[in-house]
């Protein structure tokens, strides 16, 4: 009889051991929500809370929410540290009053050596209150509010104010407005005389008698002949010349240009600049018409 006995102590341990197991992962399995705040209206933020207390170095992955027409998740799961495991925390929404009850997803336990387990998420249930008055059983809309404005205008007061805005735009233009005013005649201003190319030579100044004896030969044969203009040329020059007025004399006004621009622009030296100078101005005389 003793052997026997001896021989069942230890698979009676084994059987307590293994039932307390089994009731450690059931209590773990089917804890229970804490649902907060403890009164929730439409629209509020649901916070749904569960402990986890698994052995150390056990790690808890939540599982993802689906939505429904009356409940949806604002975010994914947060798994956050507690006091002998893990806490998992939901954040919910409703959007109609009146119970619900939720079924949360199941959970996943991840081992430090490589195994898994996982654990059912189970139910919940709460209440959400109406953000609408119990008063007011049967919510419909109102119709639409009266128009604020009069049914009849007096169109006098616009009218007026219309004349009374124009009458002053028109006194601040009339007042504003300034009449010409007479300026007076320009003083006279007299004339110097014209240097003699004597004196512009003998400063040393050839370059200033040819381009005035050009400037003014030029200017008669643009006055003779309006198509030859000063923006011309002198090859230019002289062939409108010559198509308007075959009688004038073109070679001579050809060599006399030519020379003068030579003096001009400093190529020429030691030619007789005041006998040119009388060669253009008698030029320019008989060209005058």
């Amino acid at each position: 009889m003793k052997p026997r006995c001896m021989t069942l102590a230890p698979v009676a341990v084994l059987a307590i051991l293994g039932v307390a197991a089994s009731w450690r992962r059931g209590t773990a399995q089917t804890g229970t929500w804490t649902v907060s705040p403890a009164s929730p209206t439409v629209g509020d933020t649901i916070w749904l809370e569960r402990a986890f207390p698994v052995r150390g170095g056990w790690r808890v992955r939540a599982g993802k929410l689906d939505a429904t027409d009356a409940v949806e998740p604002l975010a994914d799961a947060a798994v956050l540290r507690g006091a002998g495991g893990w806490v998992v925390r939901y954040a919910v929404v409703a959007w109609k009053p009146g119970p619900h009850k939720l079924t949360l997803p199941s959970l996943w336990l991840l081992g430090p050596d490589g195994r898994a387990d996982s654990a059912a998420g189970g139910t919940t249930s709460f209440r959400v209150a109406s953000v609408i008055p119990d008063s007011l059983r049967i919510p419909s809309p109102e119709g639409l509010l009266a128009p604020l404005r009069t049914a009849h205008q007096d169109p006098l007061p616009p009218l007026a104010a219309a004349a009374l805005a124009a009458g002053m735009l028109a006194a601040g233009v009339a007042r504003r407005r300034r009449r010409p005013r007479a300026l007076e005649p320009a003083p006279a201003v007299p004339v110097e005389r014209e240097v003699p190319d004597t004196r512009w030579l003998a400063a040393g100044e050839p370059k200033a008698v040819a381009a005035r004896a050009i400037w003014r030969l030029r200017a008669a044969l643009a006055r003779a002949v309006p198509g030859a203009h000063p923006a011309l040329d002198t090859h230019e020059c002289l062939t409108v010349v010559e198509r308007a007025r075959p009688d004038a004399p073109l070679r001579e006004l050809r060599e006399l240009l030519e020379q003068l621009d030579r003096v001009a622009f400093a190529s020429a030296h030691g030619t007789d600049v005041a006998a040119l100078s009388a060669m253009a101005r008698r030029l320019a005389r008989d060209l005058a018409p």
